[in-house]
């Protein structure tokens, strides 16, 4: 006779999210293939890929406890360097990683991403001056600011060099933080510091 083994509410959710978790990074590594052959638009790439950002954040909180993304590869013999890179040291968009612009972008699309920008540089500032500084309230908006820096064309080679990869470099630091970690004083300072040159720089390349 066949004996059942009934599972508990807990032990169901963490065997759904090692399912979901497996999926999510076979996904993310055909995507990036796919990305790299040329085999999917930007826009769409842009999308899939964020989407999927998003649900494996979600997935790796939900892991059994002292559980991590490498040591989950090695018991699943998953090969997935691609996935790795995007999810757990990157944390964006290849697009955005490597500030790809949307080539089609018309006059209205330029002037909407200003304002996006805009906003996106007093929001973040005033988050920080707050003391709003969890990474759950920081990383959607500086990843906004960055897709949305993306988007505007002919930007100076020393602000792209300088600010954009300043901000890429606090967005990746931020995805690597738990959803609860809090940024030391310090680190506050400087971020503030950073996004208020990068605003002054920006929009001081608009009237050029």
């Amino acid at each position: 006779m066949d004996t059942v083994v009934k599972l508990s509410t807990r032990e169901m959710e963490s065997l759904d999210a090692t399912a979901d978790l497996f999926s999510i990074l076979m996904a993310t590594e055909a995507l990036e293939k796919a990305y790299i052959r040329d085999a999917v638009a930007a826009a769409d790439y842009t999308s899939h890929c964020t989407r999927l950002i998003a649900q494996f954040k979600t997935a790796r909180d939900l892991l059994p406890q002292g559980t991590s993304i490498d040591q989950f590869m090695r018991d699943y013999k998953l090969s997935c360097p691609a996935a790795h890179k995007r999810l757990i040291e990157i944390g964006v968009p290849a697009t955005v990683e490597h500030a790809v612009a949307d080539a089609s972008s018309s006059s209205r699309q330029h002037v909407k991403a200003v304002a996006d920008i805009t906003s996106c540089f007093i929001t973040l500032m005033d988050c920080i001056k707050l003391n709003m500084t969890a990474m759950d309230q920081l990383h959607p908006l500086m990843s906004d600011l960055v897709q949305f820096l993306n988007k505007i064309q002919g930007l100076p080679k020393d602000f792209d060099s300088t600010h954009k990869e300043r901000l890429k470099t606090w967005l990746i630091s931020l995805h690597k933080m738990k959803a609860s970690d809090i940024l030391s004083e310090d680190e506050s300072r400087q971020l503030l510091f950073e996004l208020d040159s990068a605003n002054q720089a920006f929009h001081a390349s608009l009237s050029h």
